[in-house]
Formats: structure tokens, C-alpha cells, sequence
């Protein structure tokens, strides 16, 4: 049943599988959605092809690594966000990336200094008063280095630390910020790699984990990748470099 909040969610990266679906959630619990992304013709498709009310989610375009326009994009904003979910996130094999350093570099940009430059700034307006939750996306690769993908793995431990630090920073004015330690899913962004197909989550799965997101930093929906999780911060090196 819906309900009517009279607050808004701030989705950054909106075009992704994940974030779509938080977009879907977030209005049956009564909230008003910005989304904001770089396609936002996919985004406006995707509202008008899921009937969803066009009174209540606005899109705009956001460049996850056009640092120099986030501040303005941010005082363009006619309401400030009550909820900031950062979910922009960009993939290269871990080869490519080890011999073209655009990749790796755009990797970076998008999963972890476009997530620090924006949140940033909406962290420290301190006359937003609505601010009550900070929401970052992280993943399991970002648990322990592996050769597999350590490169994108590093952009997403570094955004992991990131938003515990500012956790710690907003603790004072009681923002909650949270961190989607998250692992396979099967969107785009996965399409072309061999995965286990048992440890597969659909987007509107942990779509719910980051709207029903409680006072816990790291959230790691699934109990399987709960497991795993715990078994990655915990393995001794030697094991953990015989890791495929």
C-alpha cells in the first residue's frame, strides 16, 4: 500500500538495473524520485513504459565524472534530497584495465571520485535540514584484492572507506550512511561474464535492501554472499592468492 512521505530520494546513476527498481520502490513508499543519470532518455522510457507517476519522479542528467558540474547540478536542485543513493558503477576486465589505463581511469572516475565529489557536496550543505541518509553501492570486490579484478575491486574498497569515514563525519548531525556491499546481479553490467549462476540476485532483490535500508553500515544482501563475505575478510593471504 503506498504511502505519502513528502520526502525525496536522490538516485545518482539512475540508469542502472538496481537503481531502476529502487525508483519503482521508493514511489510505492510515498516518496517523490529524483533520478539522475547520463541516458535519460532510457530513465524516461522506463517510467513511461512502468506507468509510473510522472508527478512524482523527475529526471535530470548527471555526469557521474563531470566533477566540475556537481556543484551546480546539486544548487540547481528545486528540493533538496532527504535520501542520496549513489549507484553509478562502470566495469572493465581486470586485463583491459592492467593495459589501458582508460578503462581503469574511467573506473575510478565513475565507482569512486564521482561518488566522493558529489556526496561531497551534499554531505556539507549543512542548510539542507531534510538530509537524514546517505546510501553508497558498493561490492564484494572491494573485500579483498583478487587477481581476477583488482582493479575494479580497488575503486570499490576505496568507496567503501570512504563512506565509513563520512559516517563517522555525519554521525553528529544523525545522517545514517550506508554501504550495499554487494555481489553478483544479473544486469547489464554482468552481461558476458561466467557466473555462478546460484549466487545470481535479481535487481529488485537488493533493490529492497537499499530502500529498506536500517542503522547497520555495511549491508550485504543474501545470506550466501553474507557467507562469503565474511570468509573474504578473513581468509589468510596464502589462501586468499589461490582465489580464481
Amino acid at each position: 500500500m503506498n504511502q505519502s512521505t513528502n520526502k525525496t530520494v536522490l538516485i545518482l546513476g539512475a540508469n542502472s538495473d538496481v537503481a531502476k527498481q529502487c525508483i519503482i520502490q521508493y514511489l510505492e513508499k510515498g516518496f517523490s524520485v529524483i533520478a539522475a543519470s547520463r541516458n535519460t532518455k532510457s530513465l524516461e522510457d522506463f517510467i513511461s513504459s512502468n506507468n509510473l507517476d510522472q508527478q512524482r519522479v523527475k529526471v535530470l542528467y548527471f555526469d557521474a565524472a563531470d566533477f566540475d558540474s556537481h556543484q551546480q547540478f546539486y544548487n540547481d536542485l528545486t528540493v533538496k534530497p532527504h535520501i542520496a543513493v549513489y549507484s553509478a558503477g562502470f566495469l572493465v576486465d581486470n586485463q583491459k584495465a592492467l593495459r589501458d589505463f582508460k578503462g581503469a581511469k574511467q573506473m575510478m572516475e565513475v565507482n569512486y571520485m564521482g561518488g566522493v565529489s558529489i556526496l561531497n557536496i551534499i554531505a556539507m550543505d549543512s542548510g539542507n535540514k531534510n538530509l537524514e541518509r546517505i546510501i553508497g553501492l558498493s561490492s564484494l570486490s572491494g573485500v579483498r584484492g583478487r587477481k581476477s579484478n583488482f582493479v575494479y575491486g580497488s575503486t570499490k574498497a576505496a568507496f567503501t572507506q570512504y563512506l565509513a569515514g563520512l559516517r563517522q563525519e555525519l554521525l553528529s548531525r544523525k545522517i545514517v550512511v550506508n554501504a550495499l556491499v554487494i555481489g553478483y546481479i544479473r544486469t547489464k553490467i554482468n552481461e558476458g561474464l561466467e557466473l555462478n549462476e546460484s549466487l545470481i540476485m535479481e535487481p529488485d532483490y537488493v533493490a529492497k535492501f537499499i530502500v529498506d535500508a536500517g542503522s547497520t553500515f555495511i549491508i550485504v544482501p543474501n545470506f550466501k554472499w553474507k557467507i562469503i563475505y565474511h570468509i573474504l575478510r578473513l581468509l589468510p593471504e596464502s589462501l586468499a592468492a589461490k582465489l580464481p
